[in-house]
């Protein structure tokens, strides 16, 4: 049995503030998907949901929820909460659905109506919770949990907050080009330096923002696809959910603290670089198979970090790269192609989904103005709150 299974359709509601439910959102990523793969609703026989969020934790059962608005009609339905790697759980189980021969057809869906500014705590009180922890003890909201990495990173490699700048730059002449993306303005690097500062050495356009958006993919099986007349699918070969290995010696949100590695030594790969190094394993590729990634840039330093993470290059180079163009639209290994989270903000069930609808389009030659030309192999990078990690592998 072919461990791959063939994206027969892709949908997005585009991201901004719009003042409405998930739902609608939702719901039009959905219909979108549908009708990109040519299936009807009543096709489908299984419906994944990432959950929607409200400041970090799960709100609605998106499963149901997505179903029902769509008309019920007997599919299955599940329900994934991953924090913000989410899309990609739930993309997962659809494939795992999929490949166990319990579905030929499923609708994956993520959805959100984010708060405005960036996410705070939710109410109550949890003392056993270390995202309330971070939050309520420390006062380490995600900006500063971002400052204080973007500082590790100057002092350990020579980062600048000019080098920072350009991943804003890159993202945001991505991100201009793309229709669903929030923000289609190019900036410069004057522009991210006149900004506000939010977490020094982090201003207001190095940090992504809260947005509403939806996105959708319909997946199914190789005999179902090729039945439908799709010979050559874009097709997802391997999903990576790796969770942190002992000891962990890297700060990750919402931890504040490591685990001692006084007797054991400390594993050889953080923990985001082993979530790619899975994905490459499963997939039987490596990083210089690649056409394209899309990655998690909560900000422009963290984008940096993950061009490392997933072996684009060694570590502390990550800031070469985007001063040699090689990340950017016509360079060596174009990241962030969509405009990222830059671009679009976070919409969090959604993203890791939108991340793969990116892929899709790339992966066909459909993706317009911001085309990687001749791409046939990417992979979309992420991580979530407690030890929630994940990467796709797409390819064509």
């Amino acid at each position: 049995m072919t461990g791959d299974v063939a994206v027969l359709g892709a949908g997005m509601h585009p991201w901004g503030k719009w003042g409405r439910s998930f739902v609608q959102y939702g719901t039009v990523a959905a219909r979108a998907a549908l009708a990109d793969a040519g299936i009807d609703w009543r096709q489908v026989q299984s419906v994944v949901g990432a959950d929607t969020m409200r400041c970090g934790y799960p709100g609605y059962v998106a499963g149901a929820t997505f179903a029902q608005a769509l008309g019920w009609q007997g599919a299955r339905v599940t329900s994934v909460y991953a924090a913000c790697a989410s899309g990609a759980q739930a993309i997962n189980t659809a494939r795992s659905q999929i490949l166990a021969g319990m579905a030929d057809v499923v609708l994956v869906v993520g959805a959100d109506s984010a708060p405005k500014g960036f996410f705070a705590p939710a109410g109550g009180e949890r003392p056993d919770d270390p995202d309330w922890v971070r939050f309520r003890v420390l006062g380490a909201t995600n900006p500063a949990y971002f400052g204080l990495y973007a500082r590790r990173r100057m002092a350990l490699y020579g980062d600048s907050p000019e080098d920072f700048a350009l991943v804003k730059v890159k993202n945001a002449a991505a991100g201009a080009l793309n229709p669903n993306a929030r923000y289609r303005k190019t900036v410069s690097a004057e522009d991210v330096a006149a900004s506000a500062v939010v977490a020094d050495p982090l201003r207001l356009l190095d940090i992504c923002a809260t947005s509403d958006g939806a996105a959708a993919l319909v997946l199914s099986s190789m005999d179902f696809a090729r039945r439908r007349g799709a010979a050559d699918p874009v097709r997802i070969r391997a999903v990576s959910t790796v969770t942190p290995t002992y000891p962990k010696t890297m700060l990750d949100l919402p931890d504040i603290a490591t685990d001692s590695a006084a007797a054991v030594d400390p594993f050889p790969h953080t923990f985001r670089a082993s979530i790619a190094r899975a994905a490459y394993e499963e997939a039987g590729i490596g990083p210089d198979d690649l056409s394209l990634a899309e990655v998690y840039d909560l900000s422009t330093a963290l984008e940096l970090e993950w061009y490392e993470d997933i072996g684009l290059c060694g570590t502390g180079e990550g800031a070469k790269l985007v001063r040699e163009g090689a990340t950017a639209l016509g360079g060596r290994i174009p990241v962030n192609v969509s405009g990222g989270l830059a671009s679009f903000g976070e919409a969090v069930p959604a993203q890791a989904i939108a991340q793969v609808c990116e892929l899709t389009w790339q992966l066909r030659g459909a993706a317009g103005e911001r085309q990687v030309p001749g791409a046939r192999t990417g992979i979309t990078a992420n991580q979530g709150l407690f030890g929630h990690g994940s990467a796709v592998v797409a390819v064509r």
